[in-house]
Parts: C-alpha cells; structure tokens; sequence
C-alpha cells in the first residue's frame, strides 16, 4: 500500500464504522476496525493502482463523504470535526461494501492485485465468527447494499477486465 492513500484508508475506514457501528466491547471494535480497513485497502489499490493515480488523486482530492452521507441518512452535528471527511471516497467506499458484503468478491479482488501492495486480508476475505459478531452491520449484505450498489458495476468490469487481460497473458 503507498503511504500516499493512506487518509483516503483511514477516512473510508471510520466513515464505514461510523455509518455501520460495530457489536460493543474493544474487541469487537479492534475487529471491525481491521475488517473495514482491510477491505477500504483492497479496495483503494483496485482503484488506484500506479502511481500516477496516486498523484492525480493528491492533487484533485477524493470527493468527501456528502452522497454517502445523504444515502445513509446520517446527521452530524456543527461541532463535529468533520476535516477528515473531505478525505472519503466514494468509490472505493462502495467497492469496500461490496468486498465486505461477499467475501468470495474480495478474494477475487486480492489476486488481482496481489503484489504485496494489500498486506494481510485474511480477516476480510476468510471471516470466522468473531469477525461477522463483531461486525454484524458492517457485514450485513443487505444493509450495505445503498452504499455498495453505488459502483459494484464498475468494480465487476473492473475484475472481468483484468481477469481477461490475465488470461490473454498466458
């Protein structure tokens, strides 16, 4: 993972806790908290892959978290500090519900872009009990579909178009 995504990392990754809290408990939340990061980081090396895109987005911003905000119905008061909004994105936001949401999509995505760039994923990709009881809205198909149907369609192209690359490669 370049250093360079990381506030878009950290950014996605409390805005998905937020928007789905963990079970209570430290140990729920430390879980939660691997599980969404694991997949806001599969998701934001999918999405900028070189380091260009990188670039790019450094210098144009991310986008915030406003649409997200209005689909989940979620209120912030004025005194919150709200900075680290502007650091969302949307799309790798959605392509992380939807990497959470299916397990077996996260794993098809980690070999895409498996190239030491993701670090570990095993807590996103092979949930155990522990994972889905201490996340259970963060894990909850149903309940993350507003936010993953934003741009599951392109992150599907996006994983048949390499896989096809990959094949003509061999």
């Amino acid at each position: 993972m370049s250093a360079d995504l990381t506030p878009v990392i950290a950014a996605g990754t409390r805005w998905l806790l937020t928007a789905f809290p963990p079970a209570p408990g430290a140990f729920s939340r430390a879980l939660a908290e691997a599980q969404a990061r694991q997949a806001v980081t599969l998701a934001a090396t999918l999405r900028y892959p070189t380091p260009l895109d990188v670039q790019l987005l450094n210098l144009l911003g991310p986008g915030g978290s406003t649409r997200l905000d209005w689909l989940t119905g979620a209120e912030h008061s004025p005194d919150t500090d709200a900075d680290w909004r502007t650091w969302v994105d949307e799309t790798v936001v959605s392509w992380a519900a939807c990497l959470l949401a299916t397990p077996a999509l996260s794993v098809d995505a980690r070999h895409l872009v498996d190239r030491g760039q993701s670090g570990e994923l095993t807590r996103l990709t092979h949930p155990g009990d522990h994972e889905h009881e201490a996340a259970p809205l963060l894990r909850h198909p149903d309940l993350l579909e507003p936010v993953a149907a934003l741009h599951r369609a392109l992150l599907l192209d996006l994983l048949d178009l390499r896989d096809n690359e990959n094949a003509a490669l061999k």
